[in-house]
């Protein structure tokens, strides 16, 4: 039943104490662990952040004076890019399987590239990126990598 990544509560009823219970994810400087160290929770929080923030930008689009294309373009690298790659230098290294991530990171992208150009959600992914002026977030995530080695 218990094992590595399950292990006992931790009774501390002999000491006058409480009886401590392991959980499952644990939040320290901003960062989400799990005891696996996957970091999906930690990746998920902080895309639903970004994705809300479009959302809510969405809303200065709609006002009397609107954003151009330019404009999101730069909200999004200056604003919602910092958000979703907190911490990525925990999860982005080799040798780990970055599929659910890049998953992730290109949805929370296609809809910001949707909202930049203002086209249908039915357009391919890979041309409103390039029209928007946005490079593929792997891409952008081996840029950072590098020049954090630099």
């Amino acid at each position: 039943m218990y094992g590595v990544f399950n292990p006992p509560p931790l009774d501390l009823s002999p000491l006058r104490g409480p009886i401590l219970c392991p959980k499952n994810t644990w939040k320290y400087l901003g960062f989400l662990f799990n005891r696996k160290l996957i970091f999906r929770q930690h990746l998920d929080f902080y895309a639903n952040k970004a994705l809300s923030t479009v959302k809510y930008m969405k809303l200065l689009g709609n006002s009397s004076c609107r954003i151009s294309p330019f404009q999101k373009c730069q909200l999004y690298k200056c604003y919602i890019l910092p958000i979703v790659l907190y911490g990525f230098q925990l999860w982005f290294y080799n040798k780990v399987p970055l599929s659910y991530h890049l998953k992730l990171l290109n949805k929370m992208q296609r809809r910001v590239a949707i909202w930049i150009l203002g086209t249908f959600k039915t357009s391919p992914s890979e041309e409103i990126e390039a029209l928007a002026g946005l490079i593929p977030i792997k891409y952008h995530l081996q840029k950072l990598t590098k020049q954090l080695l630099i």
